[in-house]
């Protein structure tokens, strides 16, 4: 499958940070998802599961083998497909995708994709690094291909991966089968839709430097770097586009290192000067992620999510893990079954609506937000409010050790979608 051309903004931008970049011993994840502008992102929250032994999972396109056990995840995912863009796992693993297009040909069949990539690692890696065991071990195994968007229109590539823990990250990127990763401990990082691995490869493909060679992409003798071996000579605009996002994301990252918490990262997610905060074209910002995750094993991680496009006109609410967590079907888009396009055989030759309850209400609020009369002020003023104090409240349980009512915690989420819908209307 080609990968489509054109001058089409595509793109998202993956951010990190750790001690001592942040502002308290916690690391800080986050990312927008940048993707077809009539494409809806629902959040979902899957439970951890056991698995009759030799059963087979059903991925967005392809089959594969079911592990025995997998992790309770909530996922931020195009509604249209069984994988994410980003989520979480109980366990503190956040993982978020980017596309990148190299030097490795697209493959014509169908395969996993990054999204289910994403899923994956999740459901099956208690730790950033036995995330990225799972998802190079199974790129290894079935692959990356298939259309990564609901449409007819050919739209195929490759990922990188930024998967993180309370402990560390790690940068995975792909070409084809073959990957090399980088460690990162300590400090800040980003990524946007290119291959920012040289010379310090922690992990790689057991193959990689021989295929490289075998290909004539490297002559085995001067210094092995996996960006310049694997880059396009002639990338598309849509990666050129994506250098000024990665330099403005290193950009604001580091005028803030060293005190870097969750609202600085909410603020460079809604950052449009960058192109961070995207509105482009066919392709905008559908969804938000940013995490909070403590170093101190006995205090809950924290994870928040939009559920709707453009962060700079959304709230940014929490969810944490906790036994019989409140289902938020107001952010949970229609099933459609086996009549879905995608399941059919030729996919997709028609579309369905998947707006879920929380979109169509921001849709017709962003609206008034965005038309300049007091009443859209007052109520961007208003989500405002409610993000910061969710945001204190989050804080004020951090700072005094992590005690809270389970009922309240389960409940969290709902009660803030709710919340957010009620004042919409």
């Amino acid at each position: 499958m080609a990968a489509a051309t054109g001058n089409v903004p595509s793109s998202c931008d993956c951010f990190v940070a750790l001690p001592p970049a942040t502002q308290g011993k916690e690391v800080i994840f986050g990312k927008n998802s940048d993707r077809p502008r009539e494409e809806v992102q629902e959040v979902v929250h899957f439970p951890a599961a056991e698995h009759a032994k030799d059963s087979k999972v059903e991925c967005t396109y392809i089959e594969i083998d079911q592990v025995e056990k997998t992790h309770a995840v909530i996922l931020s995912r195009p509604a249209w497909l069984w994988g994410a863009e980003m989520g979480a796992n109980k366990h503190g693993v956040c993982i978020g995708n980017e596309a990148v297009w190299t030097i490795e040909p697209l493959a014509e069949k169908e395969a996993l994709l990054g999204m289910d990539l994403v899923r994956l690692g999740l459901e099956r890696g208690s730790t950033a690094k036995q995330a990225l065991d799972v998802i190079t071990s199974l790129v290894e195994l079935h692959g990356q291909g298939g259309n990564c968007k609901e449409s007819q229109e050919a739209f195929s590539y490759y990922n990188t991966f930024l998967i993180v823990d309370r402990r560390e990250a790690w940068v995975l990127e792909t070409s084809g089968r073959y990957w090399a990763a980088q460690q990162i401990t300590e400090g800040a990082k980003n990524i946007s839709n290119q291959l920012t691995i040289t010379t310090e490869i922690n992990a790689e493909h057991p193959d990689l430097r021989n295929y490289a060679q075998g290909q004539g992409w490297w002559d085995g003798e001067r210094e092995f770097n996996f960006s310049q071996v694997f880059s396009l000579a002639n990338p598309p605009a849509r990666m050129e586009a994506a250098k000024a996002r990665y330099s403005g994301g290193c950009e604001l990252l580091h005028k803030q290192e060293g005190s870097i918490n969750a609202e600085t990262i909410m603020d460079i997610l809604r950052n449009k000067e960058t192109g961070i905060c995207m509105d482009s074209g066919a392709f905008c910002t559908t969804g938000s992620m940013v995490s909070i995750l403590p170093q101190d094993d006995d205090l809950p991680c924290v994870h928040f999510f939009t559920a709707t496009p453009d962060p700079s006109r959304s709230v940014f609410k929490p969810f944490i893990f906790i036994d019989d967590v409140t289902p938020v079907p107001m952010v949970i888009s229609p099933y459609y079954g086996d009549e879905d396009p995608v399941k059919k055989h030729p996919r997709f030759q028609s579309s369905r609506d998947r707006r879920h309850e929380l979109y169509k209400a921001h849709q017709h609020a962003k609206a008034t937000m965005e038309s300049g009369q007091e009443q859209g002020v007052k109520l961007h003023q208003t989500m405002q409010s409610l993000e910061r104090q969710g945001l204190q409240a989050i804080k004020s349980m951090l700072t005094s050790g992590g005690s809270f009512d389970p009922e309240e915690m389960a409940d969290l989420f709902f009660d803030c979608v709710d919340t957010e819908i009620k004042f919409y209307k």
